[in-house]
């Protein structure tokens, strides 16, 4: 933030009246808010707001305060959050290679070139520093010679050609070029050093006008360079959020002179033009005939080519990019490409980089990507002003080799979510089974048919494990930028509006629990200055009024579909930062609402200790086990969407672990029940030692403790805590989701094809939120799409394989109404009401 003195100045030019409105309030709500300076010892430094005023024409308005407001840090203390580090499970060896690393290094604004950056100096540099900047990078080779030889002579192609009944005879490469033909260029993608120069003035002078910062957290950008002189084998994964992710990444190592990587993209280009051009700067697209990645792999050619293009690939030493999705499983065969490899010996090793990327701003872009649209979306960027800005972080190289041959991600207990649930929704077992939901469909089993040779389940699922630990990690090191936070207050603690003075004093509040979580946030600096700031990009989707007798303005989420999809989408970062709390409340939410529907206001524990009859208005005076809390903790672990738990930790561990935070946050109050022998005279306790050997990964020294004697009183019995339903609110859109979709399965004429089916069920979940005119959250194409894969696991949707594709049905033991309402009564009772 830049520093006025005793005053600073914001300043917005807008024509919307709403904006006007909201500026006139917000020189009232400032002159009300209490004034404090506070110290910031050059903290706040690195973090750079955009001032969306900077390079502009005269302001239509100006926003002046006298004093300067109070200071909100980027961090508790002197020290910024450490993120990006290894799991210190899986990889406690690369975990040590950055034990060593103390100092925090700050951020880069990647549109700040200026004649430093360069070798030269003067009135002229000045003028093209960014042309002298470009021209200075450092450019890796990228040979592609007789590539295509290599890749025909590999026995995995040669194998695939025979299984066909095409492969030619010997000495004749003619047929082989036949058959691959299609894969040309795919197979002789490479990396011009004069184009991508030019690509990449262009990309900085592009961003320029859409952003008005990109800023690069350099903490382990050393690694990255060391890692690179050592010769090590990189991999960049970041999950899909926008088109713009894959120009990013590499335009950030392009100016930070480290080895621009081939990049995955597997959307749909239809321009011949466009392709060519995209190909010479190492972009691995999808071939021509093929709209999505599993239309690709259909063909028995594709992943033979793909897998031995990897390997010719990191034989020449060359960084791959790899995006990946939590919602479709897309870029997870890359990844398990590369495994194989691995496994194969092909490839010795290679280093994992999770890469965390966060707007406060997304921006708009088309699906179908053409040279039109390009066009049409360049001219229209240079007509508008830079809006938002961006912050990425490079998370520590870790071995893929060592992950894998740690065995601390254990598969072993991995179970289908229908043997998990099914036990306890329909025969209302008072236990659950343990174990952890599998998600096979994160990979998809057209390349492991035609390719891996059908692995063993454990083998598969290791992959798939993999997957989900690179979403987790690189969800863990993204930071929560400004319009996030304030997208999950107005959504999940004040969906009936706010007024700005408490909303900013909720900022502060919510900022510092961030920050007590080890999660890095993308601001820092002026309180008054970022809250105005985050309105301003999210006014289209609030409504800012005030009464004329009143000077503090009302804040709230426009009540309509697109308005509450925004808020939803930059709240994401903040629910996965509380999911422990979010799951432990939830639980919490169940067992209140199921002693209020029985009755019982005295004590619920699991030993049967009878309670009185309710005499009037229910009392919130009781006492929650902590063996049947963690049971319905773990139950809505199971139901979770992936990403959201490391695959290391067993799910009865999260379960614990999310009972755990309640106490931290100050929700629960631990009660000990009295018992004849005082807990702290070991002498006279009772405890049945179990002897395990040394080596067990989730052996604990409190094996004999009597877990189920212990329970939990809510810390404000006389009063609903606003933290509980807070933290409730983050799941009710994904649970609420799967009750409509359960209870839309009577509206559907079933089997459909699966495109259909999904489509189907979005509609429904349209129509359901209009009617209720409320809850748009629930009804996202993501959440039904994420609704329909829950049922298919649990096994209420049959999938059955037809000449059109994969059809979907209700299976023969949900199309009893029964049990339809049993899954429905199961996942309601999780729904903060």
């Amino acid at each position: 933030m830049r520093d006025h003195g005793d005053e600073a100045v914001i300043g917005w030019s807008t024509k919307s009246d709403s904006l006007r409105r909201l500026a006139g309030l917000w020189v009232e709500v400032c002159r009300g808010l209490t004034m404090v300076q506070e110290k910031n010892n050059g903290i706040n430094k690195d973090v750079v707001l955009p001032p969306i005023q900077q390079n502009k024409p005269a302001l239509s308005w100006e926003l002046k305060i006298k004093k300067v407001p109070k200071i909100l840090p980027p961090c508790l203390g002197k020290f910024r959050p450490i993120v990006g580090q290894c799991c210190h499970q899986c990889t406690p060896d690369s975990l040590r290679k950055s034990l060593g690393q103390k100092s925090f290094l700050g951020f880069h604004n990647l549109l700040s070139v200026k004649e430093t950056h360069t070798r030269y100096r003067g009135w002229l540099v000045r003028r093209v520093c960014c042309v002298l900047f470009v021209s200075g990078c450092k450019v890796y080779a990228s040979p592609v010679c007789n590539r295509l030889e290599r890749v025909c002579q590999s026995n995995r192609v040669k194998e695939a050609l025979t299984a066909e009944q095409e492969a030619p005879e010997e000495g004749d490469s003619r047929g082989q070029i036949n058959r691959l033909s299609p894969f040309l260029p795919l197979i002789n993608t490479c990396i011009s050093p004069g184009l991508l120069r030019f690509v990449g003035w262009m990309m900085l002078k592009t961003f320029a006008s859409v952003f008005g910062v990109i800023e690069v957290n350099l903490n382990h950008l050393s690694a990255l360079h060391r890692a690179s002189q050592e010769g090590s084998l990189l991999v960049y994964v970041h999950v899909h959020q926008n088109i713009m992710d894959y120009a990013l990444i590499p335009l950030v190592l392009f100016c930070r002179n480290l080895r621009v990587p081939y990049t995955v993209c597997p959307l749909q280009i239809n321009s011949s033009f466009l392709r060519s051009i995209l190909q010479k700067l190492g972009v691995i697209l999808l071939p021509p005939s093929a709209q999505t990645e599993q239309d690709a792999e259909m063909d028995s050619m594709y992943s033979p080519v793909a897998t031995t293009l990897v390997r010719e690939l990191l034989h020449e030493g060359q960084a791959i990019s790899v995006g990946v999705s939590a919602e479709s499983g897309r870029g997870g065969q890359w990844l398990a490409r590369i495994r194989q490899l691995i496994k194969e010996g092909s490839v010795p090793d290679v280093s994992l980089v999770p890469v965390g990327i966060s707007y406060d701003c997304l921006p708009k872009t088309n699906k179908q990507v053409g040279l039109s649209s390009v066009l049409q979306w360049l001219w229209s960027v240079l007509w508008r002003r830079p809006q938002g800005s961006v912050q990425i972080h490079f998370a520590q190289p870790f071995s893929l080799k060592e992950i894998c041959e740690s065995g601390r991600c254990r598969v072993d207990e991995w179970l289908p979510l229908q043997d998990l649930l099914l036990p306890v929704i329909l025969n209302n077992r008072a236990g659950c089974v343990y174990g952890r939901r599998s998600m096979s469909w994160l990979l998809p089993h057209s390349h492991h048919a035609s390719e891996l040779n059908e692995p063993t389940p454990p083998e598969r699922d290791l992959s798939i494990a993999i997957i989900l630990h690179l979403i987790f990690s690189t969800t863990s090191c993204m930071a929560v930028m400004s319009t996030s936070l304030v997208s999950s207050l107005l959504l999940y603690r004040h969906r009936k509006g706010v007024r700005a003075s408490v909303l900013c004093r909720d900022v502060v509040w919510l900022t510092e629990e961030l920050l007590f979580r080890n999660k890095d946030v993308g601001f820092g600096g002026n309180l008054v200055e970022i809250v105005h700031y985050s309105l301003y990009l999210l006014a289209p989707h609030l409504i800012i009024a005030a009464a004329p007798s009143r000077k503090d303005p009302l804040i709230v989420p426009h009540p309509s579909l697109g308005a509450t999809l925004h808020l939803t989408l930059q709240a994401q970062i903040v629910r996965h930062t509380f999911i422990l709390e979010a799951v432990g409340a939830c639980a919490v939410s169940a067992m209140l609402c199921e002693v209020a529907r029985s009755g019982v206001s005295s004590r619920v524990r699991s030993d049967g200790v009878d309670g009185e009859e309710v005499k009037g208005d229910m009392e919130f005076d009781v006492a929650l086990c902590q063996s049947e809390l963690t049971e319905r903790a773990l139950q809505l672990c199971h139901l979770l969407p992936p990403g959201f738990m490391p695959p290391c930790q067993p799910s009865q561990s999260f379960a614990l672990d999310a009972v755990d935070s309640l106490v931290r946050c100050g929700i629960l109050i631990m009660e000990e029940i009295p018992r004849d022998v005082p807990i702290c005279d070991f002498w006279k306790r009772e405890c049945t030692l179990t002897w395990t050997t040394s080596d067990e990964p989730y052996h604990s020294d409190s094996d004999c403790e009597e877990q189920e004697l212990r329970s939990y009183k809510i810390s404000q019995p006389n009063q609903c805590p606003e933290m509980l339903f807070f933290l409730c609110s983050m799941l009710a859109g994904h649970l609420r989701s799967l009750c409509w979709a359960t209870a839309g399965l009577d509206l559907l004429h079933t089997p459909l094809p699966e495109a259909e089916f999904v489509a189907q069920i979005h509609s429904h979940l349209c129509e359901t939120a209009n009617k209720k005119k409320q809850h748009y959250e629930s009804c996202s194409e993501e959440a039904a799409r994420t609704a329909v894969r829950t049922l298919i696991d649990l096994g209420v949707l049959s999938e059955e394989r037809q000449k059109g594709g994969i059809f979907l049905g209700v299976s023969t033991l949900f199309q009893v109404s029964e049990n339809r309402q049993k899954l429905h009564r199961f996942i309601s009772q999780y729904l903060f009401n």
